[in-house]
């Protein structure tokens, strides 16, 4: 399996997980036009994919997903609360687009990939993020979640790849920018993990199967790399040499699974 970013963080987020010869989209949250070039990027195209799965209706997660998938003819798949709650904005169209159900706690297949959706605490419809599997191997994506939740753990405890979300510093949001409301949204157990809550986290994976480990959805006004790799590094007592950390722009190159 291999994992890579095409971007990450407040202005848009996609992820790609290949397993053998399925390519998998997670989310999709820039334009057709910048998706199609920051595949190009990578020495692909839309016609490699073979679906699109979405994690929840917020824009950085979803603004090109619907376009690109029905110009290029991907199926996308979604939980209903996400769906009903893209339709309520009125500035999405479903019209000539392949939809599948995802529903919360179960598996489902795209071809040679197996996938697990799994329920989070985010302010959003219906949210989950998601575990993909082939022959043995175990990529996760964890982003956009308020608290660490015993089924978190769970769920996510035997990873060979991770991609956690470290979104802000408490000091830094609060002594930041943000409106008040916006500060309490962000930093609440509906909104994003800070480094102290993700880097717990990894203290209750299983490090010694963990091959790679990337700090994701990192906030440009409420954190910092180098804050977010200190905590993963010296709270959740991961080696430095199997993080990385996902930017926005470049998103990073492909992580593969031995």
């Amino acid at each position: 399996m291999k994992l890579a970013s095409l971007g990450s963080g407040s202005k848009g987020n996609a992820t790609l997980v290949r397993a053998g010869d399925t390519l998998v989209l997670i989310d999709c949250g820039f334009t057709m036009r910048e998706t199609c070039y920051r595949l190009e990027r990578c020495g692909l195209s839309p016609e490699n994919l073979a679906a699109i799965v979405v994690t929840h209706e917020h824009g950085d997660h979803v603004q090109g997903v619907l376009p690109l998938a029905r110009k290029y003819g991907l199926t996308v798949y979604m939980t209903v609360g996400t769906r009903l709650a893209m339709e309520a904005t009125g500035r999405h169209s479903f019209k000539g687009v392949a939809m599948r159900e995802v529903r919360l706690g179960q598996r489902f297949s795209i071809a040679d990939v197996e996938v697990l959706s799994v329920a989070v605490p985010h302010d959003a419809r219906e949210p989950c993020q998601y575990l993909f599997s082939f022959r043995q191997q175990q990529v996760g994506v964890l982003t956009d979640l308020g608290e660490i939740t015993p089924h978190v753990v769970e769920s996510y405890r035997q990873c060979d790849v991770l991609l956690l979300e470290f979104n802000h510093d408490v000091v830094m949001l609060e002594e930041g920018p943000y409106p008040y409301s916006l500060k309490r949204r962000v930093g609440g157990p509906w909104g994003h993990l800070n480094n102290v809550q993700a880097a717990q986290l990894l203290q209750q994976v299983e490090q010694e199967r963990l091959q790679h480990l990337v700090l994701s959805h990192i906030s440009e006004q409420n954190n910092c790399p180098n804050l977010a790799l200190t905590a993963a590094t010296n709270m959740g007592g991961f080696d430095t040499q199997r993080v990385l950390v996902a930017d926005q722009e470049q998103g990073f190159d492909w992580l593969n699974v031995q």
